[in-house]
């Protein structure tokens, strides 16, 4: 990623980055097999919903 400069950013804008950054973290253990898809289903769920993201289809907004 990017250097960012967090001073600029707002705060939903921090979050969604937050998001994706441990997003692309569970994705990375799930293709390398550190968990499965079931631990990754619900580790994906639990944080979308505790972070308030939104989604639609297959992406977060």
């Amino acid at each position: 990623m990017d250097a960012i400069d967090w001073e600029r950013l707002t705060p939903e804008q921090k979050k969604k980055l937050l998001f994706l950054k441990q997003k692309e973290l569970l994705d990375t253990f799930l293709a390398h097999h550190a968990i499965s898809q079931a631990q990754y289903d619900k580790s994906l769920g639990d944080l979308t919903e505790k972070m308030g993201i939104k989604t639609l289809g297959e992406g977060p907004i």
